[in-house]
């Protein structure tokens, strides 16, 4: 490739980098149940990705233009609201498939998100992580903000060539500005392996509070019984000695093989408002769908509202992807004035955004009934629906 045509190539890369990058979003107007909007297009792919963490831009190092380090996915992100801005702590799967943490902003945090140039430089352990991912932010009550995450480690345990088997563990870095990190030690607790852990905003009786996965291995929960609740006295050294199980899992419903918490809770005036995922087993494979409950507004590990079935499940497009027909959200802004901003990825590959309000969501997880446990029960709870539909409908007319 001559000079002359690299320049043209470069040229044409970066104007369609930027008409991506600057692409509007619109609300989907075929997405009408009421709870929350949907929007056409995805926040964030492997292409918003700079150009300079893929491509060698260097004629003479590069003279075909080629891709050197090529980006797979960007999905599983962290939110917060920062200095006006919405700002995600994406996790960035390379092709060589290690993800790393690199934060996107945008102003509106629907569209034109922009990564920051370079990525997270996240500090290790004495035990280094081979594999990091799915950032949860916490702006705490102490000051600062925590990102708590998976670190995955190779088994050492694992019978000679056997490379798939894997130890995830929950890491712990705090921040104030998401651009310089201070690593913490591993949060320890008496599960074997731990995942979707989620840190509380606030202290509970002067301790660090914690939503936990206990899991027997790193993909199956085992005896793992749900979404669990436990405090640890120091954040810098966490360990805790007791999980509760506060939202289990539950045969044949839409968490019954596993479920984990997501974003750190949304603070009501009527209690911590949760989206976490929960995953069931089909002919496909896994399916990961979003679900929502509220805890005591003085007790976080008390649920007090769980309504049946699923928030929000993969719809269109976003049922496809690396690992098709999952939704996962692990980051939720909510701003002073009831606005939320759900961010969510499908399938591992791409990030959305819904948007609602803390009123809708509350309206949610107080009114719908709770999961009926057996079909007869469910359609008990739907024909009282009709029934008090019909008897509205005849007082109106």
């Amino acid at each position: 490739m001559d000079r002359v045509t690299f320049d043209t190539r470069r040229r044409q890369l970066q104007n369609d980098h930027e008409a991506l990058i600057e692409r509007r979003n619109e609300v989907n107007p075929q997405w009408h149940n009421g709870i929350f909007d949907r929007y056409r297009h995805p926040i964030l792919t492997a292409d918003h990705t700079p150009l300079a963490w893929r491509y060698d831009l260097n004629s003479e190092t590069n003279p075909y233009l080629m891709e050197r380090m090529g980006i797979n996915a960007v999905f599983n992100a962290g939110a917060i609201a920062l200095d006006g801005k919405h700002l995600l702590v994406c996790r960035v799967e390379g092709a060589d498939r290690k993800s790393f943490f690199a934060v996107a902003e945008s102003e509106n945090g629907i569209d034109n998100f922009r990564f920051w140039d370079q990525p997270i430089v996240m500090p290790e352990t004495a035990k280094s992580d081979v594999n990091v991912y799915d950032m949860r932010l916490t702006r705490h009550a102490d000051g600062w903000i925590y990102g708590v995450f998976c670190t995955e480690r190779k088994d050492p345990n694992a019978p000679p060539g056997d490379m798939s088997s894997a130890v995830a563990q929950t890491g712990i870095a705090r921040t104030e500005n998401l651009k310089s990190w201070e690593r913490l030690d591993d949060l320890i607790t008496s599960s074997p392996q731990q995942r979707n852990v989620v840190l509380h905003p606030e202290f509970i009786g002067g301790r660090y509070a914690f939503y936990t996965r206990p899991q027997d291995d790193f993909i199956q929960a085992g005896t793992g019984g749900g979404i669990a609740f436990g405090v640890a006295d120091d954040i810098a050294h966490a360990v805790i000695e007791e999980e509760t199980v506060i939202d289990p899992r539950a045969y044949h419903t839409i968490k019954e093989l596993k479920n984990g918490a997501g974003a750190p809770p949304i603070k009501t005036s009527e209690g911590w408002l949760h989206i976490a995922h929960g995953v069931r087993g089909c002919a496909a494979g896994l399916r990961y769908v979003l679900y929502a409950f509220l805890c005591h507004p003085k007790d976080p590990s008390r649920v007090i509202a769980r309504p049946g079935g699923y928030l929000m499940a993969p719809y269109g497009e976003e049922r496809f992807g690396d690992v098709s027909n999952v939704l996962f959200c692990n980051g939720v802004i909510s701003h002073d004035n009831g606005d939320v901003f759900i961010y969510y990825a499908s399938s591992d590959t791409r990030m959305h955004v819904a948007t609602t309000t803390v009123e809708k969501l509350l309206d949610y997880a107080k009114n719908p009934p709770p999961d009926g446990g057996r079909s007869a029960a469910c359609v008990a709870q739907r024909l009282a629906l009709i029934a008090r539909n019909r008897a509205h409908m005849e007082k109106t007319v």
